[in-house]
């Protein structure tokens, strides 16, 4: 069965209305009524059509309502889960936007630190160049080749009792030197490597006297060896380099090891003593008055170094000419101290003579720069007293200037025996010591006195030394 829709039903309404207006009689016989009647069909047929549009959009209206509310009720669910999830965007999107917030603050401080620090780097760059590159090559593709060393010279302004005068030398507590290390890593744990220093030492303090001031050039062979190092095992070297005790009685946190030491005679150890009865030199020099002994220095030999237990190591050698010997080295840091000590046991295989015994100590109080080190050893002798040496330093380790520390110290020596057994000889020593580390200098000034006391004629008078100099190293 066939339907008719609202909408068929207004035009069939219309139509209908329309042709009613059409079948209406016409009084022909009259025109002017005949076009009266024109006029009035013409405006029915307009209003007619008026009214079925007014119809149609009502009708349309109706029908749109009619299917969105239909679509709302279908969709509501829909909707909701839409709402819910626009809602969870939105919180994403809220914490999403702190975010940035706080990444935009760091990038502006981040900015702030970096234009800070390029303008104190700039300001720096004025005053202070910048480091240059150090390349060292080496002929073996494998080994690194590091070069270093220093030059150490003083003037000594020497009073002997007679006369006062300088002496233009290099200085024995630290000799001028320079070093070729090469090493070479096996596997991660060993490492083989060589060692060479040598001496470059124009007039040696230990050897310019009152008699001889020009003592010529100094061109030695410190050290060369080759060695093989395990963090595991050790350290085990050959060659001529320090034997096992070499620095047992050296231990020393001052800062003044550049021109203080136990070894008091490295700096003027060539000065001979003058009589004082007729002020002629004596055949005794401060060299043969005063000795460390510190270990068996420098010889050929296999040396094995432990590897370090809480802060302990043990070393060992076997040198040239029969001689023989070990020694106790530590080092440690705690409670605001630092410390360093070392003991060693020689066998020097000299007429006369059993072992050599010596040892030293060390401690820095590291917020006041305070410290104090002392040292000692002897040699054990047959039929005659032993000779001896005493030694104790006491320091200041402060800062004044930016650019480096400055060190003072005292010290006092008593030695024993020599240079024979009726011999004692004493010294007292004040020393200054300023450092630049940018450029690895060290000036100095240091005045020391020499007494030596004889029990047999004849007496001597005493020797005062005031040495000024500098070390650079590179």
């Amino acid at each position: 069965m066939k339907t008719f829709s609202l909408l068929h039903l207004l035009l069939l309404a219309g139509e209908t209305i329309g042709l009613g207006f059409l079948a209406m009689p016409a009084f022909a016989q009259d025109a002017e009524k005949v076009q009266e009647l024109q006029r009035v069909k013409v405006i029915r047929e307009r209003s007619t059509f008026i009214i079925l549009v007014v119809l149609l959009l009502a009708v349309q209206v109706f029908f749109v309502s009619t299917v969105a509310a239909e679509e709302g009720t279908v969709n509501s669910e829909k909707v909701e889960r839409l709402e819910r999830l626009i809602e969870e965007q939105q919180q994403q999107l809220e914490s999403l936007q702190q975010q940035v917030n706080q990444l935009k603050k760091t990038a502006t401080e981040a900015q702030t630190e970096a234009k800070e620090a390029k303008s104190m780097a700039e300001e720096k760059n004025t005053t202070v160049q910048a480091p240059v590159e150090k390349v060292v090559t080496s002929g073996q593709e494998r080994v690194k080749l590091a070069i270093s060393g220093w030059v150490n010279r003083a003037v000594n302004i020497v009073d002997d009792g007679k006369s006062t005068k300088p002496y233009y030398v290099d200085n024995d507590n630290s000799e001028s030197r320079v070093r070729f290390f090469g090493t070479a890593k096996v596997t991660d744990d060993l490492t083989l490597g060589s060692n060479i220093v040598l001496t470059i030492a124009p007039n040696k303090a230990s050897n310019v006297s009152q008699t001889n001031q020009e003592t010529g050039d100094i061109f030695d062979q410190r050290i060369t060896e080759v060695f093989l190092d395990s963090k595991r095992f050790g350290k085990l070297s050959l060659g001529k380099g320090n034997t096992a005790t070499y620095g047992t009685a050296s231990s020393d946190l001052s800062g003044t090891t550049v021109i203080a030491t136990p070894t008091i005679s490295d700096l003027a150890g060539g000065m001979l003593f003058r009589q004082e009865s007729d002020d002629t030199l004596t055949n005794v020099r401060i060299v043969d008055a005063y000795n460390s002994f510190d270990g068996l220095v420098r010889k050929n030999r296999v040396r094995y170094d432990s590897p370090i237990f809480y802060g302990l190591h043990l070393a060992t050698s076997a040198n040239s000419d029969d001689r023989y010997d070990a020694a106790l080295y530590w080092g440690g840091q705690g409670y605001g101290f630092k410390a360093a000590g070392a003991a060693g046991i020689g066998d020097p295989n000299e007429g006369g003579t059993d072992f050599q015994y010596q040892g030293s100590f060390s401690l820095l109080h590291e917020d006041t720069g305070l410290n104090l080190s002392l040292s000692a050893g002897t040699k054990k002798r047959d039929k005659q007293s032993d000779p001896t040496n005493f030694y104790a330093k006491a320091g200041w380790l402060t800062r004044f200037f930016s650019f480096g520390t400055t060190a003072f110290s005292v010290d006092y020596t008593r030695g024993q025996n020599l240079p024979t057994e009726n011999d004692d000889g004493y010294s007292v020593g004040l020393a200054v010591v300023q450092e630049f580390e940018e450029y690895g200098t060290e000036l100095y000034g240091l005045f020391r006195l020499y007494s030596l006391d004889r029990d047999v004629e004849p007496s001597v008078h005493d020797i005062g030394v005031l040495s000024i100099g500098a070390r650079v190293k590179f």
